[in-house]
């Protein structure tokens, strides 16, 4: 594949690709390689969001179809339509604490799904199959009583490191990497696997531990800590994994697995002190900022003092709950990212830079997860047996003009997607924001 970005002509799939991580890299990938198109693939569950693809929805080398892994009839018509050269195989259940609680449906979908989506790959000549794993597939990276002082000692998995799951969530995706490396076996599907660090930015569903605990602060709650907090995992940010998987695509060889990581290790608890810092000190700023432009006098000085009494930022216990720990919590995930590094990948963002630019977006967009509907309309014909979101060049058009003046809630574009094989088409509305 060439690395020039303009003679980049690919028909990229994105399962998932409404998702946190999905939804970046599919906009990344828009904007920059406008000679070819994105296609993304999302069921819209509960911590999907059509929004975070807003800017590309109305792109001309973008669309959207609302679906499920697990649909083999729709996969194989998005195929054969769409002439798919590459797939990003995103789509997965990803929280580890529902994964205790609903361990079959993490099979079904991770590995099931993964199945019915390498079904599809195997009659077409992919280009390549890029399989996004996880760090979680190595176990812990703490090797218990190694050493002659009866000491445990701390590892570092590279790519050839055996695959130890702790959890239903790591295992189903350890179960999939085997079929996806059956396949490249049997069929000589081009695969590549990556295995990430935690990810974190904007956009995120706040069920994992970062935007949990901004929220958490930003409804005046605390940040739940499972255990003690000591168990430590490794951050990067958003952009630096969409970057990865641009090196990946145009460099990644076929048949190996990369790490995508960062040496930057910080405790669950920590974490959780990092962020009621950043709370804190931007709470007292605004005090500043209001008490300046309310008071003239430098007398009145004083009143911000007081204001900020409930914010001694040596008081963490006010600020954080402990509460059980998980079945099961691995305490570190420690990864060798040099094979990647060796591709001309490096991180960017800093922690100190990401986790503030992460807290702002979420104190600036405390509704974007809280106020999504779906809402039923009356159908829409359409021509076809296709029903997607994107740049389309049938009667829908007319059709959707016709609806707008009853969806102009809509913050996302005017185009209705239909969903394949419902009767009824959906359309995403916002309740009014504050």
């Amino acid at each position: 594949m060439n690395n020039k970005d303009d003679l980049f002509i690919q028909k990229i799939l994105i399962t998932g690709g409404a998702g946190f991580i999905g939804s970046h890299l599919a906009i990344y990938l828009t904007k920059k390689f406008k000679n070819s198109k994105i296609i993304v693939l999302d069921k819209l569950d509960y911590c999907s969001n059509i929004n975070n693809l807003g800017c590309v929805l109305k792109e001309l080398n973008f669309k959207f179809y609302k679906g499920n892994i697990l649909d083999s009839e729709l996969l194989e018509n998005i195929f054969e339509k769409e002439k798919i050269d590459i797939v990003i195989h995103l789509a997965a259940y990803t929280h580890v604490d529902n994964s205790f609680k609903q361990s079959i449906k993490f099979t079904e979908n991770n590995i099931l799904g993964t199945h019915y989506l390498l079904e599809t790959c195997k009659n077409y000549k992919l280009k390549k199959f890029i399989y996004v794993s996880t760090d979680e597939v190595y176990g812990s990276g703490l090797i218990e009583d190694n050493d002659d002082n009866n000491n445990s000692i701390n590892q570092s998995s590279n790519e050839k490191s055996i695959l130890n799951p702790t959890n239903p969530y790591s295992a189903s995706k350890a179960g999939a990497e085997h079929l996806v490396q059956s396949y490249y076996k049997s069929f000589k599907l081009p695969v590549i696997i990556t295995r990430a660090n935690n990810i974190y930015g904007p956009k995120q569903y706040p069920e994992k531990i970062i935007p949990k605990f901004i929220n958490l602060l930003l409804n005046n709650k605390k940040c739940t800590i499972h255990g003690t907090g000591k168990n430590t995992r490794n951050y990067l940010y958003i952009d630096d994994i969409v970057s990865a998987f641009d090196i990946i695509l145009r460099k990644g060889e076929i048949g190996n697995v990369y790490n995508i990581g960062t040496d930057f290790e910080i405790s669950n608890l920590d974490v959780a002190k990092k962020i009621i810092n950043i709370s804190i000190n931007l709470n007292n700023n605004n005090n500043n900022n209001n008490n300046n432009n309310n008071n003239n006098n430098n007398n009145n000085n004083n009143n911000n003092n007081n204001n900020n009494n409930d914010f001694n930022i040596m008081d963490y216990k006010k600020f954080i709950n402990y509460i059980d720990d998980r079945p099961f919590n691995d305490h570190r995930y420690n990864i060798n990212y040099s094979k990647l590094s060796n591709l001309g990948w490096k991180k960017s963002i800093s922690w100190e830079e990401g986790i503030e630019k992460t807290f702002i977006w979420y104190k600036n967009n405390r509704n974007y997860w809280l106020n999504l509907n779906v809402d039923s309309y009356e159908n829409i014909n359409n021509d076809n047996n296709f029903k997607y979101f994107g740049n389309q060049n049938n009667n829908n058009e007319n059709n959707n003009n016709d609806n707008n003046e009853n969806n102009n809630n809509c913050r996302v574009c005017s185009n209705i997607d239909l969903n394949y094989g419902e009767k009824k088409p959906f359309h995403l509305t916002l309740k009014s924001e504050e």
